[in-house]
C-alpha cells in the first residue's frame, strides 16, 4: 500500500494490521483519502504523480 499526503509518500507492507497505515489512509475528516485505486496487489491512497508514474509505467 502506498499512501500520499501532498508530497509525503509512505509505503506499508501490511495495511490491514498496522494502526499507522490506517491512520495514514484517513484524511482530516476521518474519511478515506481520495483517490483510492487498487492496481494488482498494490493499493494507492491519495495522489502523487511520481508514484502513479511508477505504478502505471
Amino acid at each position: 500500500m502506498i499512501v500520499a499526503k501532498g508530497k509525503k509518500v509512505s509505503a506499508f507492507s501490511k495495511p490491514g494490521g498496522d494502526d499507522e497505515a490506517i491512520d495514514a489512509m484517513l484524511g482530516s475528516t476521518g474519511n478515506l483519502r481520495a483517490p483510492l485505486l487498487k492496481v494488482g496487489k498494490t493499493l494507492l491512497v491519495g495522489f502523487n504523480e511520481d508514484e502513479y508514474t511508477k505504478v502505471f509505467g
